[in-house]
């Protein structure tokens, strides 16, 4: 028996001379919650569908529980999936959605009566279990969906942009429940989104991805706070990317010169002087003082737009030389107005340095 849930080994799939996906190894524990992130047509949807059955890698294995499964049509491979419309049977009750797969595999009357209602128990939705999906919600078919899903016991469930069609607090509610789900089941989770907000409020780890390829896959604290490369830091949060040039300095404190005056970082790594580096300060990052725009990491600047966004306000300011910086605070002191006279300041363990290149 593996050790790991699934398995992607140098998984590569190709339309014609279109490349969707480059060549991927990937492996998920037993349990995780593992979140593929980025854009539209960067391959995550692509990899879900490989891994359930709906396209056949052009290259590469795919094992689950340690069994390669490339050949296993769909309905063999014990994996639940809910979709971005749900799928739901408009003619069938929620009792019987949910009971489709298992009266598929032939499961005894009294065995489907006694899992529906758990999963539909796990669900908050025992109480309509006769009702039909037309007289749902769209948070109420989700969950039905995520029912017929996990009712199976699957070895693995996948999750395409499953939150994509509610509103915004009902998103919010549903992650957190989704998520609550997942770890009361215990079953390993994949999960496509183009959100950061969820990926990084839901997943154990997160793959971003972009062209085809995964960027970084860490934790989601690790892929917002460490960023691996410029897309990644842009990707994830609010980033001021900007050019710069190593300095001098030594593991623990370098020295940056960028936007016409020095920086200072504690990033870790091995910078040569004269490198040419992408200095990243995240927006939530800088404070606004009116302390000494001479102390490190400090400069003046000129409140120019205010995007006020209830428990958050952006605020992009000007410093000398015309570069736009962007800072967002909390709501909760005095609001600055366009114009206002401002310093602002980063500490040293903050300023991310990644390859120019990179």
């Amino acid at each position: 028996m593996s050790e790991f849930a699934v398995e992607l080994r140098g998984i590569r799939k190709r339309y014609g001379q279109v490349t969707a996906v480059e060549v991927m190894d990937l492996a998920v524990a037993e349990g995780e919650f593992l979140s593929f992130l980025g854009p539209s047509g960067c391959g995550k949807t692509t990899t879900l569908r490989m891994i359930a059955g709906l396209e056949t890698p052009s290259s590469g294995d795919i094992l689950i529980k340690g069994q390669r499964i490339n050949d296993v049509p769909i309905h063999k491979r014990n994996i639940g999936i809910v979709f971005q419309n749900y799928a739901l049977f408009p003619h069938r009750s929620v009792f019987r959605n949910v009971a489709f797969g298992l009266r598929f595999r032939g499961c005894p009357k009294r065995e489907i009566e006694q899992r529906v209602r758990e999963a539909l128990r796990l669900v908050q939705l025992e109480a309509m279990a006769d009702r039909y999906p037309a007289a749902l919600s769209g948070g109420q078919q989700q969950r039905v969906a995520l029912a017929r899903a996990i009712v199976i016991k699957p070895d693995l469930l996948l999750l395409d942009e499953p939150l994509s069609a509610l509103d915004a607090n009902l998103r919010e509610d549903m992650r957190v429940e989704l998520k609550q789900i997942q770890q009361e089941t215990g079953i390993t989770t994949l999960f496509i989104t183009h959100d950061q907000s969820e990926a990084l409020a839901m997943s154990d780890r997160v793959a971003v991805m972009s062209n085809g390829k995964v960027e970084q896959l860490d934790t989601p604290q690790a892929v917002y706070n460490a960023p691996t490369s410029r897309f990644c830091a842009h990707f994830l949060g609010n980033a001021n990317i900007v050019e710069g040039v190593v300095a001098g300095g030594g593991p623990g404190m370098w020295h940056i010169d960028a936007l016409g005056r020095r920086w200072h970082s504690t990033c870790p790594g091995y910078w040569e002087a004269g490198q040419r580096v992408a200095v990243v300060m995240r927006a939530e990052h800088f404070d606004l003082t009116d302390g000494d725009a001479a102390a490190p990491n400090t400069v003046a600047a000129t409140v120019r737009t205010v995007d006020y966004q209830g428990m958050s306000v952006r605020y992009f300011v000007e410093i000398e030389g015309g570069t736009r910086i962007e800072v967002m605070r909390g709501t909760h002191g005095r609001l600055l107005t366009v114009g206002s006279a401002v310093q602002v300041r980063i500490p040293a363990g903050n300023v991310v340095l990644l390859p120019w290149t990179a």
